[in-house]
């Protein structure tokens, strides 16, 4: 993994798209926070625009410095589409200069992934699981070339399985456990969760984010800079949940390694765990935001 590759994704938790033929727009995605900006030549791009948005893409990079360009990740058409190839060609030239790496959409198999980790001369690649196809091969995904994380496009693969899941999303939650599950056996950072499409309820996007966090995705995809601050906050956990992490850590340097109890509650090796790994988010996330 490139230095730069490992910059981007190391801790990061907010994903934030921007469409390739709106380069007037990836200063105000730097300025919202987020840690990662993704630069959509896909769903944001009308069929008609996709060759202009390359070529809008090629020109704003030339305008972009070092910094900026290590953590920009773009999202390009599927493998086997029309407009896949030209996608490739380009992000093989940005990726000699210095692009953090690649989001390869409705990814079905390893052999795509590697496929364009050979088309690539640098930079990650974050498969997009959003099919049934893609899910029954996200272990095989997951262990392809350069993947640095995976991610899951929840909208998609409600259309593609034929899915209408309720406003909770807990049909998904067999999806997005088999994506974490994928990603821990394969060694990776934990994956980044799908869209919350609803721009204005900031109460039901502190709960995707929340939900998301307790089932093992430390990050997720945003459609707007608004998301950003909220999604952070989710992921971070709340401040009871850091709260009672940091005195459990408190209390097992007084107990030593055993178990012990603490607000009439067993602590143990897992519980420990799940205080560092609670403490390692808040951390991670005030070290991407630096």
């Amino acid at each position: 993994m490139t230095m730069s590759v490992h910059h981007a994704v190391r801790g990061a938790h907010t994903f934030l798209f921007v469409p390739a033929n709106r380069p007037d727009r990836i200063p105000k995605a730097f300025a919202s926070g987020a840690d990662v900006v993704l630069i959509d030549l896909e769903d944001a791009v009308a069929e008609s625009e996709k060759d202009s948005a390359r070529t809008e893409l090629a020109r704003a990079w030339t305008r972009l410095v070092e910094a900026q360009r290590q953590r920009i990740f773009v999202r390009i058409n599927a493998s086997g589409s029309q407009w896949y190839q030209a996608d490739v060609a380009l992000m093989a030239s940005l990726a000699a200069q210095s692009l953090a790496g690649v989001m390869l959409s409705k990814c079905a198999g390893r052999e795509q992934v590697d496929e364009l980790a050979r088309a690539l001369p640098a930079g990650g690649i974050i498969p997009l699981i959003e099919s049934a196809e893609g899910l029954h091969a996200v272990d095989a995904i997951a262990r392809g070339e350069r993947v640095v994380r995976l991610a899951f496009g929840n909208l998609d693969f409600q259309a593609d399985i034929g899915m209408c899941a309720s406003q909770d999303e807990h049909e998904l939650l067999p999806a997005r456990l088999a994506i974490v599950l994928a990603s821990r056996r394969a060694g990776l950072e934990a994956p980044i969760d799908g869209v919350s499409p609803a721009l204005d309820d900031a109460q039901r996007l502190a709960y995707d984010a929340e939900r998301g966090r307790r089932i093992g995705f430390h990050a997720k995809l945003c459609i707007h800079p608004k998301q950003v601050e909220t999604v952070s906050r989710g992921l971070r956990g709340s401040p009871d949940e850091l709260a009672w992490a940091r005195r459990v850590l408190l209390s097992s340097q007084e107990h030593g390694l055993g178990a012990f109890s603490l607000d009439g509650r067993m602590v143990d090796a897992p519980l420990l765990q799940v205080a560092r790994n609670l403490l390692g988010l808040e951390s991670d996330s005030a070290s991407t935001r630096r």
